[in-house]
């Protein structure tokens, strides 16, 4: 059962903005400045330009395939299951952790509202959390997201007051001396924050819900980016101009210290309840985000049928849900979550390295149906830059690990291999690269007609009569040039026997039609088209030409032809065909696609996937 698509661009927003705003803001800021002092505003800033490139790739990969289950249906699209399914376990486990971490510090901060509390309380309090925002994803994604954009607004409102009222209180000494440790401790401090705006990716997760994801989801991502981004250096920067260096270096509370300079114990108690927002923010969208990758991976039966379960009234994968809450609850009442949580950071750094590098590899299968309406720009030096910078992040995390990363591989190839790999039969980008060098009769179109559903979901096209027509034709591919006559011939021959009359009369009246006035109506594309004998009657017959051929009277070869026909009381749908037609051809890359298509499926999806206007069946 297919989910259903109700979260807007508010909603994909505050999805990304709530999952990005947690302990990037509340807690890293005093480890970030016993790193580097003053300067680590800097490395929040190199972080955040550190980030783009897999946040534009993850809009790219999300506009072309928008799916439940995000950088997992990504990798194994492109990469082939072994690591689709690595990646799967991957993510799930990243962002479950990091959702699991983020409730466990909503407590932690509790604390400076009710100092009396335990430690188990602090854990009692996460695990409720737990369970009512799983109420929430079973209820209903549009609650979910309804809950999500209410605490989010309340937190900007919150720390865009804390930064109005900190900065006339800040005072320049505290910011010398700027980079007390030198340049290096940038990129160090950059590493150690990294993570901070990762959460902005989890979107991609939950792509299948989302309604106009072509539009919705490079935008919501863009702006969520942009300003938590300067919320992030705004507040990072006034808290360092007002809290002393000393009681700045290593805090836990850095924020609710710069309120406590300004605003006292109310300061305090007010930042300390933002940050419980933000930790339940990033709980929510995590829950939201990680129950969206065992649906998948069920869907593609890397993992049990049950998971792909959709409740026919709530429309929300339930037992998936249900599973990711489990695990969460688990993590938070009997793990250490700190190395977990390091791992969980490597993870996510991998899977942002696979995920440019799917748009490399989904860019260069030169795959026909892999539609992006969102591109990533200065191609491929973006996706190279992420590459080369993630190796370098990868470095610093240390053994341990990259080590426990390594054992989800080998959990992802011992899942393939005894579980699924009989199961699945698919055909990824990397493949159709490696076809590229093969004969044409080797290759295979799975992931081209998956592809080509998933542009018709999304583009919500609906088939019409010509669509119709189109799928029933034969398309004539000619490599090498003939004269139009020898064209038309065929063409006559191949329709005659769809429109119940012999070719010879066909063929004539293609020629005559010819003779009275050129069909060529514009440089590269012929429309030859008659009147034939007869009721209920109409055919059509693409033709491509790669190296063209001469019409009279025409300057330019033509390489698209469509060959019509019908009878006299036809000729309304006629004008119709010739209106569907022109506006085929007038799209934006349609010669491209159409003469660099390699076969007669290839040829049929360049027209069926138009995104023509189509008519009301």
């Amino acid at each position: 059962m297919a989910l259903k698509r109700v979260l807007g661009l508010t909603d994909v927003f505050a999805i990304s903005t709530g999952a990005m705003i947690s302990s990037g803001l509340f807690v890293l800021p005093g480890l970030a400045y016993a790193k580097s002092g003053p300067a680590m505003i800097l490395a929040y800033i190199l972080a955040a330009i550190l980030i783009i490139p897999s946040l534009l790739a993850k809009a790219e990969l999300s506009t072309a395939m928008p799916r439940s289950g995000g950088t997992y249906f990504f990798v194994d699209r492109s990469l082939g299951t072994v690591l689709g399914t690595f990646g799967g376990f991957a993510n799930w486990f990243s962002l479950s952790l990091k959702s699991a971490f983020a409730l466990v510090g909503m407590g932690a901060f509790a604390m400076l509202i009710f100092p009396d509390i335990t430690a188990l309380q602090v854990k009692l309090i996460a695990v409720t959390a737990c369970l009512i925002f799983t109420l929430f994803n079973l209820f209903s994604v549009k609650m979910t997201g309804k809950v999500q954009v209410y605490l989010v607004f309340i937190l900007l409102v919150i720390l865009i007051g804390y930064i109005g009222r900190g900065f006339i209180s800040t005072r320049p000494e505290y910011y010398q001396p700027f980079m007390p440790n030198g340049v290096w401790s940038l990129v160090t401090t950059a590493g150690l924050v990294f993570v901070s705006f990762g959460g902005v990716t989890k979107i991609a997760s939950v792509a299948e819900e989302i309604k106009s994801p072509t539009r919705n989801i490079p935008l919501g991502m863009i702006l969520s980016f942009s300003i938590v981004t300067l919320i992030y250096i705004l507040a990072i920067g006034v808290t360092v101009g007002i809290v002393e260096g000393g009681q700045l270096r290593g805090s836990l509370i850095p924020l609710s210290l710069g309120a406590g300079q300004i605003l006292g114990s109310t300061g305090r108690i007010v930042l300390a309840a933002a940050a419980i927002a933000a930790f339940i923010t990033t709980g929510n969208a995590g829950i939201l985000a990680a129950s969206r990758t065992p649906l998948a991976m069920s869907r593609d039966q890397l993992l049990p049928a049950g998971l792909a379960k959709v409740h026919p009234r709530t429309g929300t994968p339930v037992i998936s849900i249900l599973m990711t809450s489990g695990f969460m609850i688990a993590v938070i009442l009997f793990l250490s979550l700190e190395n977990l949580v390091k791992t969980a950071s490597t993870l996510m750094i991998l899977l942002f390295t696979m995920v440019n590098i799917s748009v490399i590899v989904m860019r260069e299968s030169h795959i026909r149906n892999y539609r992006p309406k969102f591109k990533v720009p200065l191609y491929p030096w973006m996706p190279i830059f992420a590459l080369i910078s993630y190796s370098f992040l990868l470095f610093e995390m240390g053994k341990i690990p990259i080590l426990i990363s390594a054992g989800f591989f080998a959990l992802g190839w011992i899942c393939y291999r005894f579980y699924s790999r009989d199961k699945v039969n698919r055909t990824s980008a990397l493949m159709h690269i490696v076809e590229r060098i093969t004969a044409k009769e080797l290759r295979s179109r799975s992931l081209e007609e998956e592809l080509k559903e998933i542009v018709i979901e999304r583009d919500e096209i609906i088939e019409d009569r010509f669509d119709r027509l189109i799928k029933e034709s034969i398309i004539l591919d000619l490599d090498e040039s003939r004269p139009v006559d020898q064209v038309l011939r065929t063409a006559a021959d191949i329709l005659a026997p769809h429109l119940s009359c012999k070719p010879t009369p066909l063929f004539n009246a293609l020629m005559e039609r010819e003779g009275q006035s050129g069909t060529v109506i514009r440089p590269g594309l012929a429309i030859p088209h008659v009147i034939v004998p007869g009721e209920h009657r109409f055919a059509i017959l693409p033709i491509r030409c790669k190296s063209g051929i001469m019409f009279s009277g025409a300057p330019n070869p033509v390489h698209t032809l469509f060959v019509m026909a019908g009878s006299a009381d036809e000729r309304n749908y006629h004008l119709r065909a010739l209106m569907a037609i022109a506006h085929l051809v007038h799209e934006k890359d349609f010669e491209r696609r159409w003469l660099a298509a390699v076969n007669i499926g290839e040829l049929k999806d360049v027209i069926l996937l138009s995104g023509r206007k189509r008519d009301k069946n």
